[in-house]
């Protein structure tokens, strides 16, 4: 007999990848076990099976949940108004926020994305595509004799995002600087350089008393 599906169904999917994610950070895909997850969700293999037929499963729905999140957040800024400026400012900080909630989930992304088959890493890879498009747009309008250079337009682009993907490993969002205010760093330098930094206007004079060297 086929087994009913709880009411808190969708919960307990939830809840499963938030484990997944910082058991895949922590170890890898490769050297995690579907066992080990079972094990941190206090439940057995084959209810985790239930949720999920395999392990690929899992490491896609936890990349899957990550990227729709991030579009989530494109698409209600396209809906919104302001210059393009403060839009970038607003959207890369809405970046690095959810970043600081789902740091997992950001670091498989950024180092899992191998262990996928080859349709669902595409499928990932587009959505991918879709969020640097968003980002290159706003960063045209900013500076129209981009958007006639594509080669530097995707330099400048792809920079930018350099710059805030990995802010997982040594930001912390109750430091010294509020991810808006690091969104208005990255943005600054990007956008008009070092020189163009107001660093009182910023209140980044005083170091992230919680920052570490990578």
């Amino acid at each position: 007999m086929a087994r009913t599906q709880a009411s808190d169904y969708d919960q307990r999917r939830e809840a499963i990848l938030d484990h997944a994610a910082e058991l895949f950070a922590r170890k890898g895909f490769n050297g995690a076990s579907i066992a080990e997850l079972a094990a941190a969700c206090k439940t057995s293999k084959s209810l985790i099976y239930h949720y999920y037929p395999s392990k690929e499963d899992i490491l896609y729905e936890v990349m899957a949940s990550h990227v729709e999140a991030l579009a989530e957040m494109v698409e209600t800024l396209e809906k919104g108004s302001g210059s393009p400026r403060a839009q970038l400012d607003e959207l890369i900080g809405r970046f690095i926020a959810l970043y600081m909630g789902a740091k997992s989930r950001q670091k498989v992304l950024l180092d899992e994305l191998e262990y996928l088959p080859d349709a669902r890493r595409e499928a990932i890879v587009g959505q991918q595509r879709q969020l640097v498009a968003a980002v290159s747009k706003l960063l045209a309008d900013i500076h129209p004799a981009l958007a006639n250079d594509k080669k530097q337009l995707t330099a400048v682009t792809m920079l930018l995002f350099g710059m805030i993907n990995w802010t997982k490993n040594w930001f912390h969002a109750d430091g010294a600087i509020s991810p808006q205010q690091l969104a208005k760093l990255a943005t600054t330098i990007m956008l008009d350089g070092v020189g163009g930094l107001d660093v009182a206007s910023l209140k980044t004079g005083v170091p992230n008393p919680r920052m570490r060297q990578i």
